[in-house]
């Protein structure tokens, strides 16, 4: 269960120049179209959370655990991602331009429509029910040829 409330992070966010969430658990709440950008969010639970249409541009997400979240249209340009769980995660729409893949887990994670260019996808891992940007499944696209 969440350790804050939606309505205590928008509080949070006023007057906030760099907003800092690492290692908090922000499991299974609605957080969609928000603006997190630059944000330090290491570490943190974001399982079931909707983040749908959030503003995630230069966010510090490394090791952040994200399994079954929604990140649709999600920008995540320019943000660190290192080590960071989409497990089963709904990234349609989702832009990952610029941004720091590496050793992430994309298992059965959703990327229809997707953009990842000038990514670093350096060990991504992903399995039968990944859908890759162009709708291919598994182990019939590669995370090296959406860059």
């Amino acid at each position: 269960m969440a350790e804050i409330t939606r309505k205590e992070l928008l509080l949070a966010m006023i007057g906030a120049a760099r907003l800092r969430l690492a290692g908090v658990d922000l499991s299974a709440i609605d957080l969609r179209r928000l603006d997190f950008e630059g944000a330090n969010m290491r570490g943190a639970n974001l399982n079931g959370t909707m983040l749908r249409e959030a503003i995630l541009r230069s966010t510090n997400m490394t090791g952040i655990s994200a399994v079954r979240g929604n990140f649709a249209f999600a920008d995540f340009n320019s943000a660190i991602l290192v080590r960071a769980d989409f497990s089963v995660a709904d990234l349609t729409g989702a832009r990952f331009d610029g941004a720091n893949l590496t050793d992430v887990n994309l298992s059965g994670a959703n990327l229809t429509n997707a953009s990842l260019r000038g990514a670093n996808v350096t060990g991504v891992r992903f399995d039968a029910g990944t859908t890759w940007p162009d709708g291919k499944k598994g182990p019939a696209g590669n995370p090296a040829s959406y860059i």
